[in-house]
């Protein structure tokens, strides 16, 4: 029988002290009982002596000090996981809401999970196909990696993770895939997009969802990534699947680490984030990888809002620390209308070069993704220099650069949220634009793949 407690002294926010506690763990799982019989769930956050700092999931509104009566669980807060989630929704907490039954848990899992141990930890090195041309020919995505999406307020990272989550794939044979789609708390309208698209398109026969909104309490917040993570991995490491975890908003998620930090009235850190939100978020990107012997593997795309475009923000700061690069949506890309708006010189897939050749993708990735890269970056430049100087200041080619850029964003970066395209398709229209230049400017490649793959009337012309 569990010990109940009255002694309740104190409610701050979601927090709540409770004293003559005796026994009790970190991060147990508490039981609140209301004055009218209402359950609540909260967490062990903080032990002194015999008094215990609880963390309120439902909030505190309604808490009566001398009625409240409080069971200590003895078990950390876990998710009932099965096979049978995929292809459902729930809410932050791991409860159903898409009106289907109860699941029937193979196992309940703590939440928190456990540390990949890294010398258990294999080395990312296979391509996972997103179907973007911005990120598949030139920031591959390798399975195991963490390659977070920095984007703007107000810019369209709700279509790009639809998009992703939609088309997403492993290439090969009989390999298991699936999706699962953490979302942090986001308004009623974009949950409802998230789910009617993924319904629409039939990706949800593939994923499972978990929707935090944004006026669920905050702290539900702080539970929602670490259920979608628990999730996958049951996936990857159980059920041998290949696991794509997409989680929006990250911002949402430190907002919300921040409110409880100010609650237990910490000394703040940069810009009022606490000071653990470096290892915080860290317990969070590190759930991916591949392990040693598991057939499965756990690849990461976080989201998330730059306050202000700011990229040295603690949020994106501290993630690009953590993480294997990052994908940057442009506000000025936007602004002309290119879908989606991927800055492609600012991002950066530190893992690219180990997923992509022959056998992963194709013989002439490598190269062809330096090429247009450096040439894009040449453009830009020229473009620059034509606003300055004039266009009658540049050279032929200094133009066939600047001529590049344009038709690089409207046909390689410009293909809208509808359209999936193979990566060969993306690495052909690749060798069509490097058409465009002169032969003999195309230092990055080897002959043998011009010959190969450059558009014969470009080699007629040469």
């Amino acid at each position: 029988m569990l010990k109940e407690y009255k002694t309740v002294t104190e409610v701050v926010g979601p927090l709540m002290v409770v004293e003559g506690v005796s026994g009790v763990k970190f991060e147990e799982l508490v039981e609140i009982e209301l004055q009218t019989g209402e359950i609540r769930r909260g967490r062990v956050l903080e032990i002194d002596g015999d008094k215990a700092m609880v963390q309120l999931f439902e909030g505190s509104t309604g808490i009566n000090l001398k009625e409240t009566k409080v069971r200590f669980l003895g078990k950390p807060l876990e998710l009932g996981v099965s096979d049978g989630m995929i292809g459902r929704v729930f809410d932050g907490m791991g409860r159903p809401k898409d009106g289907g039954p109860e699941i029937i848990p193979e196992e309940r899992k703590d939440i928190n999970g456990l540390p990949i141990n890294p010398v258990a930890r294999d080395y990312p090195s296979e391509f996972i196909q997103t179907g973007v041309s911005a990120i598949d020919g030139l920031n591959t995505l390798v399975r195991g990696q963490k390659l977070p999406i920095f984007s703007g307020s107000g810019l369209p990272h709700a279509d790009l993770a639809a998009q992703i989550a939609r088309q997403a794939r492993v290439v090969g044979d009989g390999e298991k895939f699936a999706v699962v789609f953490g979302a942090i708390g986001i308004t009623f309208e974009e949950a409802q997009f998230f789910i009617d698209d993924f319904t629409k398109t039939g990706a949800i026969d593939r994923a499972v969802l978990f929707m935090n909104l944004a006026d669920d309490p905050a702290i539900e917040r702080i539970a929602t990534p670490r259920m979608a993570l628990t999730c996958a991995e049951y996936l990857a490491f159980e059920k041998n699947m290949h696991v794509l975890v997409i989680l929006t908003d990250l911002t949402n998620y430190a907002e919300a680490l921040r409110e409880v930090s100010a609650a237990r009235k910490e000394v703040p850190g940069r810009r009022g984030y606490p000071g653990y939100l470096y290892t915080d978020l860290a317990t969070l990107y590190e759930r991916a990888g591949r392990i040693k012997g598991k057939g499965g593997s756990i690849t990461q795309i976080p989201i998330l809002t730059m306050p202000e475009d700011d990229k040295t923000h603690p949020i994106p700061d501290l993630t690009g620390y953590i993480t294997e690069g990052q994908i940057i949506l442009s506000r000025d890309l936007y602004k002309r209308g290119i879908e989606p708006p991927i800055d492609v010189l600012p991002s950066l897939s530190r893992l690219k070069d180990k997923g992509i050749g022959r056998g992963k993708t194709r013989e002439d990735h490598a190269d062809t993704m330096n090429q247009i890269f450096a040439s894009y970056a040449t453009g830009k430049e020229a473009k620059e220099l034509a606003t300055i100087l004039g266009e009658s200041a540049l050279s032929d080619t200094d133009k066939a650069y600047a001529k590049f850029s344009d038709v690089f964003e409207e046909t390689y970066v410009n293909q809208g949220y509808n359209t999936n395209r193979e990566i060969n398709d993306t690495l052909n229209i690749g060798w069509d634009l490097l058409s465009i230049l002169p032969v003999n400017e195309l230092k990055r490649v080897r002959d043998e793949y011009l010959e190969r793959y450059l558009p014969e009337k470009v080699k007629g012309d040469d």
